[in-house]
């Protein structure tokens, strides 16, 4: 079972069961502390360095080296001796602060450092991890801090003894299952040759980060929503990260990447009067918190929301509706990501429990003349914005590349890891994974191009245009997303559902348009995916996280707004429970309140 979920660190509990135990969900919205990938997330320099020199500067390098080098000479004495063992080390250093209503509710700061031991059994035709379901394959622990070789070296020993013990009687499960059961579709090898890699990369260049002042710029930002008696929950949160990720095999490979990030989330929350939640959240990222936007650019942002909140609350709820729709470029992004981009991950194209919608379609037709679709890790922005899903080396120690997957709608080729599929036997740099994960195919940055384009200010009268042509009273324009999933599983219908946050009915008459709320977008890929009539030209960038079966990682998708022919929407399911019985403290008499009296001393 595979799911892809979208939300806004709310992630509702709606799948459950031992039929969603390998469920993958997407936060792409949420803040998350581990699944970085072996990379640099760009915009400062970075400099490589000749491995040797870096490991005679660098302990923990030099640990994994040297216990790599033991390992692999005493298992190799062993009868089921290891043919491939790695070493992954994550150093994360890292400060979160989250704010609300001019307080802070978290002020922490950080370090920590953890391994992984990934050790394959057997041959490359069929090892231990072979299905990519059982846990076999990867062993995880935390690493101790500083640079004591000696306490490195027992904790890797320990992992790696432990990993060997649980791989070997799994290869023998492996092979007794491929003997007793029918003989498999794809007869692909577990795992692909490759060259063996360096790249020393020195930190990169930031300045430091100013604690004080964001804890000062954070309480008045998240005590602006003081003044909005109809905001029931808000918060703004910053996390700013430094990591370093080192990587040894017994192949040879020798990869440092240090990386840094800053995001910060605002989420404002309100109910309407029956019942149904609604939500509003900014993201916004960048390599270092001084690229993010200044504190009035935020604070305009927060009075955004409210409006949008306020607006909603008295939004009439959408009914079910078949017709011409219009997603904005984020909304047609996350869409991409969703409903294309996981269904072009290598690892599913192998696995009998997929659905394997594209699996054989590949010098096929899948999508309108006009589009064409690119995985790229190596593009640092695009734009005007930083791309989260950038990554130098993929977290099998492989270059990163980018990848033609559809072009002039004709698919091409899949994202893949070192796990070969049919016609695909070489990773091509996007086998990705949280710590603690087997790496499989993996989306970075999705990037959705166009021949057939308007200027997207006529994007809404081209709508019009095919509301009228199909004699429909009005089209629907999707401005904006919250969230989404879809099931990749043949036991399970192949279907879709996007969660919008600011949806509007488009008049064919000329009546003005008119908000909406309550409403999902659902379908099947190989219907929806052939409705795109046109698109903007303009690119719009989603950055995120997104977690599926080897965890979280961070991703962007890229595209322009699209009008679709045809865009199915039914009612949301939503909760009851009625708004709040009393009113927030300082609105007691109806008026402004003493605390919407506060003026935030805003920073330009």
């Amino acid at each position: 079972m595979k799911i892809c979920e979208f939300s806004a660190k709310r992630r509702n509990a709606r799948f459950r069961g031992k039929d969603f135990a390998r469920a993958a969900a997407c936060w792409m919205l949420a803040a998350q502390l581990a699944g970085l990938p072996i990379a640099s997330a760009g915009g400062d320099k970075t400099t490589a360095k000749p491995a040797a020199a870096s490991a005679a500067s660098d302990p923990v390098l030099k640990a994994m080296q040297n216990e790599m080098a033991r390992a692999t000479a005493e298992l190799g004495k062993a009868e089921q001796a290891p043919y491939y063992l790695s070493y992954t080390v994550y150093d994360q250093d890292y400060v979160v602060l989250v704010g609300a209503y001019g307080s802070l509710l978290t002020n922490s700061a950080a370090q920590r450092r953890f391994a992984d031991v990934t050790m394959r059994v057997g041959t490359p035709e069929l090892d231990n991890t072979h299905g990519q379901s059982r846990p076999s394959g990867v062993n995880s622990g935390s690493l101790p801090l500083g640079n004591d070789a000696d306490a490195i070296a027992r904790v890797l020993w320990e992992l790696t003894d432990r990993e060997y013990k649980r791989a070997v009687p799994t290869l023998l499960n492996v092979r007794t299952n491929t003997a007793v059961r029918a003989e498999e579709e794809d007869k692909s090898p577990d795992f692909s040759k490759e060259k063996p890699q360096t790249h020393i990369e020195e930190a990169p260049t930031a300045g430091p980060f100013d604690r004080a002042a964001w804890e000062g710029e954070i309480k008045r930002l998240s005590g602006a929503f003081r003044k909005y008696p109809e905001v029931y929950f808000a918060s703004v949160m910053i996390q700013v990260q430094r990591s370093n990720s080192r990587m040894v095999s017994s192949e040879g490979s020798a990869i440092v990447s240090p990386s840094a990030s800053a995001r910060l989330i605002m989420e404002a929350q309100t109910r309407a009067e029956d019942g149904m939640d609604l939500l509003r959240v900014e993201t916004f990222q960048a390599p270092a918190a001084s690229g993010l936007p200044s504190e009035a650019e935020l604070a305009g942002k927060i009075e955004e929301m409210a409006a949008d909140l306020s607006a909603l609350r008295k939004a009439p709820v959408a009914e079910p509706y078949d017709g011409p729709a219009v997603l904005s470029g984020r909304a047609a992004a996350v869409f991409f990501h969703e409903v294309l981009g996981h269904r072009l991950e290598g690892h599913r194209q192998r696995d009998e429990e997929e659905g394997q919608t594209f699996t054989k379609k590949v010098g096929q037709e899948v999508l309108p003349k006009f589009l064409s679709v690119i995985d790229d890790p190596t593009t640092r922005e695009m734009a005007g914005m930083k791309l989260a899903g950038s990554y130098d080396f993929d977290n099998e120690g492989e270059p990163a590349r980018r990848v033609e997957m559809i072009k002039d709608g004709v698919l091409e080729n899949f994202l893949m890891s070192r796990m070969p599929v049919r016609n695909f036997a070489q990773s091509n740099g996007h086998g990705r994974n949280q710590p603690g994960r087997m790496p499989t195919g993996r989306q970075g940055n999705l990037i959705v191009t166009s021949t057939k384009t308007v200027p997207e200010a006529e994007m809404r009268q081209k709508l019009i245009e095919e509301v009228k042509k199909q004699g429909k009273p009005y089209g629907l324009y999707f401005d904006d997303i919250q969230g989404g999933f879809t099931l990749t599983t043949r036991s399970l219908p192949q279907a879709f559902q996007v969660l919008p946050v600011l949806v509007y009915k488009v008049y064919a008459d000329g009546k003005p348009d008119e908000l909406v709320r309550g409403v999902d977008i659902v379908g099947t890929p190989l219907a929806a995916l052939t409705r795109i009539m046109t698109t903007g030209d303009q690119q719009h960038v989603f950055n995120g996280v997104c977690g599926a079966e080897s965890g979280q990682v961070p991703v962007a998708a890229v595209a322009p707004a699209m009008l679709f022919s045809e865009m199915e929407v039914q009612k949301r399911a939503h909760e009851h429970e009625r708004p709040p019985l009393l009113p927030p403290p300082g609105f007691e008499d109806g008026g402004a309140g003493k605390d919407a009296q506060m003026k935030a001393e805003v920073k330009p």
